[in-house]
């Protein structure tokens, strides 16, 4: 009988928590020197399209397989997948982070193949999982994450040229394949959690869904990043596609605006562990708005709205949801302390002057050094608060 694996093996989110902020932290620290003309010559070809991707792809790949992984464990009453397949998952992550940081000192397919074993094992292991446990209701996880490894097969195919301007649609479509992603897992799990919370305390006023909106808000986001990544990626769009841009864009605000109404996220305020997750996703119906008022014709950096959506929405979804996880999961009570509440409002304040950055020019840089400041201190409060809960066994010694 093989003996258990090390606590920090034993369940996806242990590894990929940890890393995730870890790494997250670094490549932000990267990209402000970059900024400042102090970056090293070797890394990306293109500076911007490497930020984007390691965001993406790095930071946003290693919490989207903490997630999934334990939440398929969940759903399906099948055991995580830790010890060797787990750490070997982590390996790949690992490569690919440093194939992406040698950049030129590589042969670009090296660089594609190195990068491209973790997308790939991760929507294997995710598929074996599921269609192993009978989880139909989450068979449309597996193609979400096929269409993420295959968007970084894109990416690396525009980069060496055989595919040529492949990259920056590449990126966009993976950046609104994320605001897919909390716009269906979030769906399920803020109201899910915010009802326990308030049921908890006796509360009648619970969250609700508004069947239209359910049926709407999907489609339309989809439609939304289609039509968006289309138009951003021809350069100059012509005035109709940017009214439709701007059309959609304004459809998925206003969806996402009622949806988050239904869900009583002003009744949680007694605890920022639930709240946070409402703020998290109300950067959602922000960011489109901004995206909407853009294309329709308000002068406003595009910028502002994409950092609105993936500083706010994905990486402010990304914190909130790695601190309740390792909190849940780790046998500890789901309250917030004193170092989450401050990680939460210095981040948030911190998605605030980034997207305020574009509009002040001669700030630019200035503001650009406060939110990713507000960034490091965020993620690196995540890391003291927690790092001994993800890497130490459960207090009950459950795995």
């Amino acid at each position: 009988m093989q003996g258990a694996p090390p606590a920090f093996l034993s369940y996806p989110f242990r590894p990929f928590f940890l890393l995730a902020a870890a790494f997250s932290m670094v490549a932000i620290l990267v990209w402000v020197l970059i900024l400042r003309g102090m970056g090293w010559e070797s890394a990306p070809t293109d500076p911007l399209a490497w930020h984007a991707h390691e965001m993406l792809f790095g930071f946003g790949g290693a919490a989207v397989a903490g997630f999934l992984l334990t939440a398929v464990a969940t759903w399906t009453g099948r055991r995580p997948i830790a010890g060797f397949e787990l750490g070997l998952l982590v390996a790949t992550w690992l490569a690919g982070r440093l194939v992406m940081l040698l950049g030129t000192d590589l042969p670009g397919l090296v660089v594609m193949g190195g990068d491209m074993l973790f997308p790939a094992l991760l929507a294997t292991f995710a598929a074996r999982e599921i269609i192993g446990g009978g989880s139909r209701r989450n068979l449309g996880l597996v193609g979400v994450l096929l269409v993420f490894a295959g968007l970084d097969v894109a990416f690396h195919l525009g980069r060496i040229g055989v595919w040529p301007g492949a990259t920056l649609p590449a990126l966009y479509l993976t950046t609104h394949l994320f605001l897919l992603l909390i716009t269906v897992i979030g769906g399920r799990i803020i109201p899910a959690f915010t009802g326990n919370w308030l049921r908890g305390r006796g509360r009648q006023n619970l969250p609700r869904s508004i069947p239209w909106v359910e049926k709407l808000i999907v489609p339309v986001v989809i439609l939304t990043g289609i039509i968006d990544t289309f138009g951003a990626a021809s350069g100059m769009q012509p005035r109709t596609l940017s009214i439709i841009v701007g059309t959609f864009a304004l459809a998925a605000a206003l969806l996402h605006m009622v949806r988050l109404s239904g869900w009583q996220g002003l009744a949680t305020g007694a605890e920022p562990l639930v709240t946070i997750l409402h703020v998290a996703y109300a950067w959602l119906p922000i960011g489109y708005l901004l995206l909407s008022l853009g294309d329709l014709g308000l002068s406003l950096p595009r910028s502002a709205a994409l950092h609105a959506l993936t500083m706010g929405g994905v990486g402010g979804m990304i914190l909130a949801v790695t601190t309740r996880v390792a909190l849940g999961h780790t046998g500890r009570p789901l309250k917030a302390g004193r170092l989450t509440v401050v990680a939460y409002i210095v981040f948030n304040i911190g998605v605030l002057v980034r997207i305020l950055s574009p509009l002040v020019p001669v700030a630019y840089f200035t503001f650009i050094d406060v939110a990713a400041a507000a960034w490091l201190v965020a993620f690196g409060l995540f890391l003291v608060g927690y790092w001994r809960a993800l890497v130490l066994p459960r207090p009950d010694r459950h795995t």
